[in-house]
């Protein structure tokens, strides 16, 4: 009984969806709340989790020529105001200083809830000529809004981010930019998370404060919840106006630049667990796993059992490996182990070494394979591979199983009344129809994908003609 204590202190996500992911955050030591209230401390395996996220997105984002930087953290209040729709979207969750040390600033400042406005300050002095161009920069980061409600990982007053902020010479470069990022996310999701999204853009009502449209990828939980975990922005020449970031061009006229803008932060890992987690706890892609295999030692206070299993560990050194020599009973480490998610363990004990053989057992499904010791660099290289490959295509028949098509007005109420997931549905357009759908039902636009399909001429909700079909959802 002790062995399974761990994973009964999870509540099961049948009974209490929200409290099991409380339990899961908790219980696998992934944060800790903190007397700052609203916010969180993350803990060596959480961040652990983010260092794996930051590093290989890092790497894509490089891939596509983007640059590292970084900006202050405070912005003056005059800078902040320069963008009246960007000041307005965000006047409800600025955070202010207004003193330092014991003095009065003359000025107050707000921590940076985004970075919009210091960029565009940059760029005005860094930007002359068609030669500059194009600039493209992304800051790792951390952001504060004073969020009322908090929930660790999803919305904090403080999380952790990238934010991308480039110019461009032309309309043309920053739309292909804007989308060129948006690809990346979904790529990054799809290929490192193991999680299906879908890509479009975001209606005039749902786009970014201060942004010429916004494209988003969004992706379902195990709840059929939303979650936006990527959202790429065209500002046009907007903010440049605002700021005045000009350059001469080469038929020597001066030029406003045109900007994008593009972000995901510590909220994707909410989507991990969300996406994958079960009722003993985690479930973490290998790429994204600190720990990928945990070899446990079965009666290993016999001679040779300890020594065998560190052997192994040195064998598997392009892995992320860890040997459990804790003093604690077998029973426990696999719960342990199953609980945090990492996503094969190896079982070793004195029949094992004398057969030269091992267990290898998958955290997704629980299958268990008896591998030769002399194949296990093999083995585990391959059950890691399939191991992410299961977990996307589980997630992805999730996702298409959890999406609905509503073609009229009762048939949009009742499957949301009935049913958890995406409803795909045909809309005006205007935003009165959508903020009455929100009013109504508790229902969002989540984006109108790039795959659009005519399923009916008129709108789901208020029968004008359509214009557009969108992804409709509650989300978090």
């Amino acid at each position: 009984m002790a062995d399974k204590k761990l994973v009964e202190a999870i509540t099961s996500m049948e009974e209490d969806f929200a409290q099991w992911y409380t339990d899961v955050v908790k219980k696998a030591e992934l944060i800790d709340y903190s007397n700052v209230k609203g916010c969180m401390v993350f803990k060596p395996a959480g961040y652990a989790i983010w260092e794996l996220v930051q590093r290989q997105l890092d790497d894509m984002f490089k891939a596509t020529g983007v640059e590292n930087v970084y900006m202050p953290m405070f912005i003056p209040e005059s800078l902040l105001e320069k963008e009246k729709d960007h000041v307005e979207g965000f006047a409800p969750e600025v955070a202010w200083v207004t003193h330092g040390g014991l003095n009065p600033l003359q000025e107050r400042m707000c921590v940076r809830p985004t970075s919009e406005t210091l960029f565009c300050d940059f760029y005005k002095g860094d930007i002359h000529s068609y030669r500059d161009l194009p600039r493209v920069y992304n800051q790792w980061c951390s952001v504060v809004r004073w969020e009322k409600e908090t929930r660790p990982f999803l919305r904090s007053r403080e999380f952790l981010w990238q934010e991308g902020h480039t110019a461009h010479s032309t309309a043309e470069e920053a739309q292909e930019r804007t989308e060129q990022m948006l690809d990346v996310y979904a790529q990054f999701c799809a290929d490192v998370l193991a999680i299906p999204v879908v890509k479009g853009r975001k209606t005039e009502k749902e786009k970014f404060a201060g942004a010429e449209s916004t494209y988003t990828i969004e992706a379902l939980m195990h709840d059929g919840k939303a979650l936006q975990s990527g959202t790429s922005h065209n500002f046009g020449d907007g903010f440049a106006k605002a700021f005045g970031i000009q350059f001469t061009d080469k038929d020597n006229t001066l030029k406003y630049v045109h900007q994008t803008s593009w972000g995901m932060s510590t909220r994707i890992i909410g989507a991990i667990i969300m996406v994958h987690g079960d009722n003993s706890g985690l479930v973490l892609p290998p790429k994204v796993a600190p720990t990928q295999v945990m070899i446990i030692p079965i009666q290993q206070k016999k001679e040779g059992v300890l020594d065998k299993a560190y052997e192994l560990k040195a064998r598997l050194g392009n892995f992320r490996v860890k040997v459990d020599d804790s003093d604690k009973s077998p029973g426990w480490k696999f719960s342990e182990q199953e609980m945090r998610g990492i996503p094969i363990r190896i079982e070793i004990g004195p029949k094992d070494i004398e057969a030269g053989k091992c267990i290898i057992c998958r955290r997704d499904n629980g299958e268990k394979v008896e591998v030769n010791l002399d194949d296990l660099e093999k083995a585990v290289e391959d059950i890691l591979k399939s191991v992410q490959e299961s977990m996307y295509y589980k997630a992805k028949a999730h996702l298409a199983s959890h999406t609905y098509e509503a073609r009229t007005k009762e048939a949009f109420i009742e499957t949301f009344s009935e049913k958890t997931g995406f409803v795909k549905a045909m809309w005006c357009g205007e935003r009165e129809c959508e903020e009455k759908i929100k009013e109504d039902m508790s229902v969002t636009s989540r984006c109108m994908p790039y795959e659009q399909e005519c399923l009916s001429d008129t709108c789901v909700y208020c029968g004008k003609p359509a214009k557009k079909m969108v992804y409709w959802g509650k989300a978090y």
